[in-house]
């Protein structure tokens, strides 16, 4: 019997080859973009990559951008310029000391700010819908880190 996925599911698969804790990593389709990942030295790397926790941040600010885009789109509503500033505060002692408890991060912060032609009420909805719609963040809370996530809204210039 064969399985056929919903016609809305879209495969994401990546390959990763290494050795030590720097790795290759090559996005599965017809781009094929390849990246590495490494570690800081205090990790048993040499720092000659992003680590793989900040490619999970990355992915979150990222794919929150992505989401509301699509979110705008469905709003009728315009974005601009984003920026985004996003910290994880993770303590270590459970990776690198192999103590007892969790692994992940304990509280992760995103501070975006985006350009929009958004009405004060179509920007609330705009934040709730990316954070509801965006897989990398349902990700994140259902982790059960702690996550602060402070948009604010900046006037879209006039168009030229």
């Amino acid at each position: 019997m064969t399985v056929t996925p919903k016609e809305t599911v879209v495969p994401f698969a990546v390959h990763g080859e290494g050795t030590g804790v720097l790795q290759t990593l090559t996005a599965a389709g017809d781009a094929g973009h390849v990246f590495q990942a490494d570690a800081y030295p205090a990790f048993g790397g040499a720092d000659s990559a992003p680590s793989p926790l900040f490619y999970a941040i990355g992915a979150l600010t990222s794919c929150n951008q992505v989401t509301a885009s699509l979110v705008a789109k469905g709003l009728g509503i315009r974005l601009g310029r984003w920026t985004f500033d996003a910290r994880g505060d993770l303590d270590t002692a459970v990776l690198v000391g192999g103590a007892e408890g969790n692994a992940n991060f304990d509280r992760v912060e995103v501070r975006v700010t985006v350009e929009t032609d958004a009405t004060e009420e179509q920007f609330a909805e705009l934040v709730s819908e990316t954070a509801r719609r965006c897989p990398v963040t349902q990700l994140f809370e259902r982790s059960g880190l702690e996550l602060v996530n402070d948009w604010t809204r900046a006037e879209l210039p006039p168009a030229v």
